[in-house]
């Protein structure tokens, strides 16, 4: 079975729109939480247009004493402290969620939008994944399903591969979904046989998650914009029982 994991960056997103902490994040993790939801993620951002520090904070202490849920913890490896945004490797450090999945994007992208070239960063990040493993956390790399670059992500040491499903998403319904379907097969198939799980991530939804959970050893999809979206009509308790299902 795929865990499900629930981003909340959209609930700090409406937080944020008011002064105050209403909705507070970590009361809708404990909805998530309750109706079985697998984890919880978020991605900070320098500028905090959604996820603060101190949300991060709460959530690591809701989820630490639960043995079966895991916190997961996205975002720019190499994003610098600003103001009191302490920087995104010493934000997780500090935190030390369950996984730390690595992510290439920046304050000028609306969301993520692309994996890694880890021809060009690859030297970069094996360091930082050394040491967030010295830390005793899973790695993850927000990849495209580009077979040649997966091949690297096992080479820097990464753990799993987050997949990037945004193209899949998008192309729901068209011609080109399967073969955006098949490169993701592929993509997965090879990362199992490298020793690497398989996570995937972004624009995943209640019609379009199904045909992607199909992938055998798909670890965990992570969903936060359209399970919002849905639990404005279907309530949140409803919602994570809907995706469950999908991945059951």
């Amino acid at each position: 079975m795929t865990d499900l994991s629930i981003n909340l960056n959209k609930i700090a997103l409406i937080r944020n729109s008011r002064e105050g902490n209403y909705p507070d994040v970590v009361e809708f993790a404990k909805v998530c939480i309750d109706q079985g939801a697998n984890g919880i993620t978020v991605h900070p951002r320098p500028d905090q247009r959604h996820i603060r520090p101190d949300d991060v904070r709460r959530l690591a202490a809701l989820v630490k004493p639960l043995t079966n849920v895991e916190f997961n913890v996205e975002g720019n490896p190499f994003a610098p402290a600003i103001g009191d945004y302490p920087g995104f490797i010493e934000l997780v450090a500090e935190t030390m969620p369950d996984q730390c999945t690595l992510v290439p994007d920046g304050d000028d992208q609306l969301t993520s939008d692309h994996g890694f070239d880890l021809t060009s960063s690859g030297e970069q990040l094996q360091p930082i994944i050394e040491r967030l493993h010295s830390l005793g956390m899973r790695v993850s790399l927000f990849m495209d399903p580009d077979l040649a670059q997966i091949e690297l992500a096992k080479e820097i040491g990464a753990d799993r591969i987050e997949l990037y499903t945004g193209p899949y998403a998008a192309a729901w319904g068209s011609d080109q979904l399967e073969p955006l379907f098949q490169q993701h097969l592929a993509a997965a198939e090879l990362s199992t046989r490298l020793g690497m799980g398989v996570n995937a991530g972004h624009d995943l939804n209640l019609h379009n998650l199904a045909k992607f959970a199909s992938i055998p050893n798909l670890l965990e999809v992570s969903i936060g914009h359209a399970f919002t979206v849905d639990s404005l009509s279907l309530g949140m308790a409803q919602t994570v029982q809907r995706y469950k299902a999908l991945l059951g």
